[in-house]
Formats: structure tokens, sequence, C-alpha cells
């Protein structure tokens, strides 16, 4: 837009001249309307279309792809969406405003658990049928309509964010390309020999009759007896209890007793162990006790996992229903002896007691122990319960015949990968968490008991009407698996027999293929935009999906999907509580955009409670939970101050403290910058309509405009250094510091006495500021809050006639910190100044005078300047001379300068105090303020004290040292 140039000038001398270079890409801004009187983000965000604004032509050879890690359709974003979208964006806008070829692929996934358990839950509600009662096709037809309900409200949620997406290439995890993806992804993998068939233990949920992974378990911890709601029983049940009972020696008059938190499945028991070394019990190791209900003899065999510290030290064996149990059973050859079916029931297995409920079993049979004088007592005890999260269901290990994925080979890969420097994780200390996991990974259980997914794609074959052994065949299609199984089975295809695996997939399993399947593998194996060029997602998902996705993508492509791993933080409210609607503390994106009174964020709970999300008690506590956070409601602030307010927490903190309050700062920040705009849209209308800019010089430019072009140019340096590291809050820091202080608190106020003189040169030098300053500014925010960005950027270029860039700003030239360290000086002397105002309760209207004792030059084009930005009447200056101390109090600034502020009249009269009183009156503020400072000096503070309540300490000591300050000034003037 603008650049320097050498020129000569009339009497042929080289001088530096500011000219205007036009980009010819520019489009012209439409509207007429002048700026409205204040900033409402409403109206500058509801009819706008912040996607192609600020996109100069392509004009690298590099290219910036990612994927945005898709949002489930079981629901609407939350603030967790709103930060991935958000940093994604950001890195999108930054990379496409440099003209570098972006890709950013929208999509959504199945969440094969947790929208079959959402859809059947609704079901119920509105027709009293379960998906059985439908049949496999019709439920999925209803399925599909939710699909694509909730998928027209995400798709507008994220334009709603202003997120930049390339929406051309908008996928779903269950449309046609994806479904071709992943038979191909399975069948390679099938024949490649890394998937195999298995019956292995399983995390069960009986309310949904599907194997799960270890991502939808959670552990709820409890420290005695709880009574827990279980899904499918109207009465609850108790945890936390650990019963003992004694299991009787063969042929031998003496006893062992074991302890289980799962009376229940004494049933399935097929040994007792203990450990070698325990000398309590290793002379009974070898020998059998009888089994209470089966008579069955089962033996006492050494472990050394047993821990001789729990319980009795000697525990019961039931392989068929603990995940320790099974390895247990895996060393020593017992039988896996299942008495607990997929609903939930006792199998026949478990003799008279066949057909019960398993937790109605339990009380049966610690009735039945007592009853053979075998209960020998039951006490408290602290456990973790599996949950379901998805159907809150208590989780039963069965074990199943399951597809399996061997991982082992793929996992030394994808370590190896970041060892070698080839994948980068930031932040780094997740690399460690990287290789835990991977170096103990075990197989991949990736088949699901569920009607709503991929369905396998393996099919059983085997001869019509003969003897040969059915056999497993990865196709696509049944056609195609007869073909594969006649040469197996040597027989014509025609007598082939096939039968499809009734399971589904494991939703990471479709997910993990994203990266390469979005661009249309494995049609198109060749794409300019894969690898990505980085992923970014929460650090949760890191295992469950980005592993995945480097493995399968290394073992599929031959190429790692992505160079970089970029993981962001688990968003929590102010006070550092994860987001619960049991807290009251859940703010939705839409809550902040759009504002809510208390009444409609009690509204939103009343209805999660109907909808049997809360219980009653949770109700009481998430309304008075809110009506304490929340007391007001929450204020409209905006998708550009959302945005901001995210991006200026630290991401990679493990957990992010979201304030509400910093978003309404933040749209009071917006508020500035809009008013910063119409005042310079003002003057440089009046200013170019008499006097071109094209004979501003740099040697015409006042001290204050190369002060904040040094500003400017130093900004742009640190925003993008900022971004290259993805340290996105240095950049709005810089941003903010730049437009709130540096721009809007002193350039603006150091402007307006020159600006009123249209046709002087200062008028023109100013002119020119303003405009480099505003359009650079705001595009450089423009990735940050592109609707405030574009808006005001638009009324910049028409009003003012000017096509200006619509890039981002790179490497500006502007920069001296000899300016800026002089300027700087006069800055902390207004600092002082204003403190020396404030202690003493001196206001304009008392038409304060100051004079500055220093040597310093630059005051003298700054004097003016410091009127301006202290309020003060008339500011002088002199080398030595000093004002009387009964007429002005006094600081000093750095070893520099000395200010005087002059004193009204009737202040004299508030100096005739009683010095007992104010020495009382110190004490006073001394002990609070040591007592705060105490406190925060503890270790702990900093790990426990919310971001919040640190921030309000720290104002509340630097209150506390002002008036110290003042209280100490008042008595040394009292005593002179």
């Amino acid at each position: 837009m603008y650049k320097l140039f050498n020129i000569r000038n009339n009497n042929n001398k080289k001088v530096n001249k500011i000219c205007w270079c036009f980009h010819k890409h520019h489009r012209r801004f439409k509207s007429t309307e002048e700026l409205a009187a204040a900033y409402v983000p409403k109206c500058v965000e509801e009819n706008g279309n912040c996607k192609g604004y600020f996109e100069p032509p392509v004009s690298s050879s590099k290219t910036f792809s990612l994927i945005l890690p898709p949002p489930n359709i079981t629901g609407t974003l939350h603030l967790g969406h709103a930060l991935t979208v958000t940093v994604e964006d950001v890195l999108a806008r930054w990379n496409r405003m440099q003209g570098i070829d972006v890709v950013w692929v929208p999509g959504m996934d199945h969440a094969g658990i947790a929208t079959q358990v959402v859809v059947e839950k609704c079901l119920w509600q509105a027709k009293k049928k379960t998906r059985h009662d439908l049949g496999r096709d019709q439920f999925e037809k209803e399925v599909w309509k939710w699909k694509d309900e909730k998928a027209k409200i995400i798709s507008e949620q994220l334009h709603g964010l202003g997120a930049s997406l390339s929406w051309s290439l908008e996928m779903f995890s269950m449309d046609s390309k994806q479904k071709l993806a992943v038979k191909e992804a399975f069948i390679r993998l099938y024949d490649s020999g890394l998937v195999y068939r298995s019956e292995h233990l399983v995390n069960w949920s009986c309310f949904l009759r599907s194997a799960i992974s270890d991502v939808e378990v959670e552990h709820l911890k409890v420290s005695g007896p709880t009574l827990l709601v279980i899904p499918g029983y109207a009465e609850r049940v108790e945890f936390g209890v650990l019963t003992k009972f004694a299991y009787k020696l063969v042929d031998e008059d003496a006893e062992i007793v074991v302890a289980t938190t799962r009376p229940e499945t004494i049933l399935g028991d097929v040994a007792v162990a203990v450990n070698p070394r325990d000398n309590r019990y290793s002379f009974l190791i070898g020998k059998n006790v009888w089994h209470p209900f089966t008579q069955r003899k089962i033996p006492i065999i050494p472990d050394d996992s047993v821990d001789p510290e729990f319980g009795t030290g000697a525990v019961k064996v039931t392989p068929a229903h603990d995940l320790t149990d099974f390895q247990i059973g895996k060393r020593h050859g017992l039988n896996n002896l299942q008495i607990i079916d997929e609903k939930g029931n006792l199998t026949d297995a478990a003799g008279k007691f066949s057909g019960v409920s398993r937790f109605h079993a339990r009380n049966i049979i610690l009735n039945e122990l007592n009853g053979l004088n075998l209960l020998r007592g039951r006490e408290p005890h602290e456990m973790l319960v599996p949950i379901c999260s998805r159907s809150k269901d208590v989780i039963e290990y069965l074990i199943k015949p399951q597809w399996f994925i061997r991982t082992r080979e793929m996992a030394v890969k994808a370590i190896n990968a970041v060892k070698e420097g080839e994948l980068k994780i930031d932040p780094p200390h997740f690399e460690k968490t990287w290789n835990n996991w991977l170096e103990n990974i075990q197989d991949w259980c990736v088949s699901r008991q569920l009607w709503w997914g991929h369905r396998i794609p393996m099919y059983l074959c085997g001869v019509k009407n003969g003897r040969e052994k059915d056999c497993w065949i990865a196709a696509d299609g049944i056609e195609q698996a007869r073909f594969k199984a006649s040469t197996k089975l040597s027989a014509n295809p025609d007598d082939i027999v096939a039968v499809q695996d009734e399971d589904v997939l494991d939703t990471w399993f479709s997910s993990a293929l994203f990266p390469f399947s979005v661009f249309g593998w494995p049609q198109q194996t060749k794409s300019s935009h894969y690898p990505l060029s980085m992923m970014e997602t929460g650090h949760d998902i890191l295992f469950f999906w980005v592993s995945r996705m480097v493995m399968l993508g290394t073992e599929l492509t031959g190429k790692l999907p992505f160079p970089k791993i970029l993981l962001h933080g688990i968003i929590c409210d102010a006070y550092g509580r994860k987001m619960s609607k049991s807290l009251g503390n859940v703010i939705t994106p839409e809550n902040v955009i759009f504002g809510s009174t208390l009444k409609d964020l009690e509204n939103a709970l009343q209805a999660s409670q109907a909808a049997g999300v809360l219980s009653k008690e949770e109700l009481v506590r998430a309304v008075e939970g809110q009506r304490k956070m929340f007391p007001a409601g929450i204020p409209a602030c905006g998708v550009d101050a959302l945005r901001f307010t995210l991006c200026s927490y630290n991401v990679k903190n493990h957990f992010i403290n979201f304030d509400v309050g910093e978003c309404n700062t933040n749209r009071l920040f917006c508020n500035k910058i809009w008013q910063a705009s119409k005042f310079a849209i003002k003057w440089l209308r009046q200013i170019m309509h008499v006097q071109a800019l094209t004979n501003v010089t740099e040697e015409k430019l006042s001290i204050t405009d190369k002060w904040i072009l040094s500003r400017l140019s130093n900004m742009v340096l640190n925003v993008n250094e900022a971004l290259e590291k993805n340290e996105f809050h240095f950049a709005t820091n810089a941003l903010k510091k730049f437009l709130y202080y540096d721009f809007c608190d002193v350039y603006l106020e150091t402007t307006k006495r020159g600006l009123k003189s249209v046709e002087s040169e200062v008028a023109a030098g100013h002119c020119f500021t303003l405009l480099v300053c505003l359009d650079v500014g705001l595009r450089t925010l423009a990735p940050f809050m592109p609707y405030l960005s574009q808006h005001l950027h638009q009324h910049l270029t028409f009003h003012l006639k000017l096509p200006l860039e619509r890039g981002f700003p790179q490497n500006l030239k502007w920069a001296n910190d000899e300016i800026e360290n002089d300027v700087q000086n006069v800055l902390d002397t207004v600092v002082a100044i204003r403190r020396l105002q404030k202690l003493f309760n001196v206001s304009k209207k008392d038409k304060p005078q100051v004079r500055l004792v220093s040597q310093l030059p630059v005051y003298k084009e700054l004097l003016e300047a410091v009127e301006d930005l202290t309020g003060c009447d008339k500011v002088t200056i002199s080398l030595t001379e000093e004002m009387n101390a009964e007429e002005a109090v006094c600081d000093t600034v750095g070893s520099h300068t000395v200010v005087y502020l002059s004193l009204p009249h009737e202040f004299r009269k508030t100096l005739d105090i009683d010095l007992n009183k104010l020495e009382r009156k110190r004490n006073k503020v001394v002990s609070e303020l040591n007592k705060i400072q105490k406190m925060i000096a503890a270790e702990s503070y900093h790990i426990n004290a919310p971001l919040k309540v640190q921030q309000t300490h720290a104002k509340k000591i630097q209150t506390l040292e002002d008036e110290l300050f003042r209280i100490k000034y008042l008595a040394n003037l009292h005593r002179v």
C-alpha cells in the first residue's frame, strides 16, 4: 500500500518520500453507512461474511493443510470446540493472508456409541420403542434423520464462529467415500496379517449390549459405601464395600478368607491366589478349596501380582470377569468361566442363580454365604467403579470374540518418529506420555456390537452342503468374499455361502483415516495436501485419536500423516473447575456470543433435569452455582471477543480457566478500536480533502508519529514470531498492548491538537500515520477478530477511496529503538504524574500544573503531549529549579526526571492531621498487606489458587501499596 522510495527533490537532493503502492486486486466496499456510535457485536456479525476479504491471491509455492477434528453429531458445539475452531482458524487465516494455498477440511463424526445411545433415548421417549422393535434398517434411518438435523446445527455454529473452512471438501465419517476408505483400510490390514479374531476380555456395557473403548469408560471414585443409580434397576446399588468370606480347604478343617468388592462374581471363581512370598499362605499353595455353591475343587495358586496388603492378602480369581484375573488365568492356564451374560444376567453356569440380574444376585449370594456360615464381615472400601460414559451403566468385563489389530510394530514406528524428530509434539512434555502409552500398548479391539457404524467387512464363508471348515474372508462385498473364499476352500464361487459379521468398527478406526481419506484415498494416492501441515487437537485424545492416525497413516500410505502435533488444554471455569451441568458452570459459545439472562441459564438447567441429565438434587446445586457465578447473567460479547479471549490464554496449558469477565473486557476492547476508527476516519476525510499525502516525507513526521510507527513495526514482528511458535497468547498480548495502549490511549491523544490545523504538515503526518496504523493494525488483528477487522477495514477503504492491501503485514521498516526509549521516558513521567494525581485526589478541574526537572531534550518536543495525556493545565521544564514542598508533591522517574505536581490551595488544609491517627491507619494497611503477601508466598498458592483469585489479590496489593505510599507522603509533609 505504501512504501519508502528514494526520490530527488527540486534541488536534486535525495529524500525519503512516502508514496502509495496500490493493490490491483482490491474490492470495493459497497455500503455507504457511517460507523455507528458504538460497537454492537450483533450488528457487525449477523450479516457479515468474514471469509475472503483478507485474502490476497496465492503467491507462494507452499501449502498449508489441516483438518478440523470432526465434532460428534450427538449434540452441539461447546467451548472446547470453539477453542479448537478458533486456534485452527487463526492459523488458516494467517497463512492464507501470506499468499499460501490453504486447505482446512471440515467434517463431522458419526460417534457410533454416543449417537446410538442418544437416538435410542429419544426413540423411547417419543414412541416408547426400542431399536429392536424397529429393526436394524429402520433404526438406521432414524439415526440418519438425527444426523441431518444435528449436522445442520453444527454447520451453522461453525459458520457463526467465523471458521474459514474449505467447505467444498466437507465430509462425514459415514459418507460413501469414507465407507470405501474404511473397507479398503481394514482389508489391507487383514491381508497383511495385522488383523485377527480372538476371544478377549472387553469393556462391556450391558445396557448398550456392546463392547466399548477405554475412552468411553469413566472411573468413578467412591471412598466408602455409596448408592449409585444403575440403568435398569429401580433401586440404587451399593458400591464401596469390601466383603470377606471363607473358602473351606478340601480334606482339612481349615479355611482361607478372601475379600472382594463383587460378591456376585464368586460363582465364576476358578482359583484362589496368594503372593508366594506371603508367609501366611505359602504353605497352602498347591492345595484345593471347595467352592461353596458348586462344590467344585479350585486350587490355591501363587502369583506375584497379588498385593499382600489388600484385604486379607488372598484373592479370588475370576478370569472371565476381571482384567487382572484374566492375566492370572492366562499365566496359570485357568478355565474362563463366564457367569454373567451380555444383558447382565447370570448364565446357566451359575446353577440355581441362573437368570438373576447381576446386582440382584449380589444380595442373594451374600445371604447364602451368611447362611452357610462363610461370611466373615463387610467394611468400607475406597474403589474405582468403571462407568460407561454414554449410558452410565457399570461396566462388566466379558470375554467375547472380537476383531483385533496388532499394534506393536506400528507403535514402534510412531515412537521412533518422535525420537528421530520426524514428528514433533508441542508442548514437548507430552512426548513422555506418547512414549509411555505406545511402549505399553495392547492390541486394539476394533469391533463393536452396535447397529450404527461401519459394518466390519469380514465374511464367514463355507461351501454349500460341504464339510470343509468355514473361514473368515476380508472383502468389499459378498461377491468378492465368495471369490476370495473359493480359492481358499478350493470350491466354485457359486457354491460358497458368505455371511457378513454383524459387528461395526470402533469409531476411532474410521476417524484415524481422516488425514488421507478426506483427499480421496485410496483412489487418489497423491495429493499436494497430504501429509497435512500439522494436527491440532485437545491433549485428552492424544492416544485415542492422534496416535492411531500416526500408526494407520504410516502403515497404509507409507508416510507420517503430519510432521507436527499441537495440543491444547481442557476448558474449565474461571475457578479451575471442570465444566459440569451439576455445578452450574457450563458455558456454551452461544451464551457468550449472544448473552444470557440468569433466567435463561436456569431454564437450560431445568430442561436438562426434565431430560434426565440432572437429578433434582443436582438441579438445586447447579442453580445455586449459576447464581453465584453469573448473578447478572452473561453479557452479549460477540464472536470476535470470544475468539480473542480464547486465544489470550496459553492454550498449551493442561487446563484453561475461562472467564466470561475477560470476554466482556475484550468486547470493550473492540469498542475501543471502533471509536479509534471513527476518530481516524473523521479526521482523515477532512485532511485528505484539503491536502494530498504524497508530500509527506519521513523527516516531516513528528516524534510521536515515528514512535507509534516503530511500535507498530515491533508489534507486527512479535505477532508473526508468536504465531510461528503457536504462542497465541503472546500474539494477542502484543496486539492489545499496541492497539489499546500505544495507539488509542497514547498516540490518538497526542494528535488532537495537530489535526485541528488541517492544512499543516503536522496534520498530514498524523493523517498518514493514522492510516498506516489502522490499516496494518486491522490486518494483523484479522485472524483473531475477522468480523470487526473486515468491517472497519471496509469502511476505511470506502470512505478514504484508497485500495489498501489485504495480506498479513510482514517486516515493517519503521522500528527505531532510540525514539522508543526517548518516548518511553516521557510516558514513564506521565505515569508518575497520574499516580500523584490519583494518590492526592487532584482532578482536571483543579487545573493542576506540573514542573519537570530534567535534562532530557525529548521533553521540549513533547510537553504538549504530556499535558494532553495527564489533563494538566500546564507543564513546564527546567534544569534545576524546584517547587516549594508546601505547594507541590513530587516523585522521581528513574534517574533522569523529578516531577512536581502543584496542589490546590484547599489541599493544604487536609495536611493538618493527627499523626497518631495516621500511624494507626498505616499499621492497619501494613497488617493487611503482610497478610496477603504471606498468603501468596505459600508454595501451593500459584498451583491451587484459581487465576481469577490471584488477579484479585494482585489488584488488592497494588491498592494497599498506593495507600501506604500516600500515608508515608502525608506524614513526611506534616513533619516538614
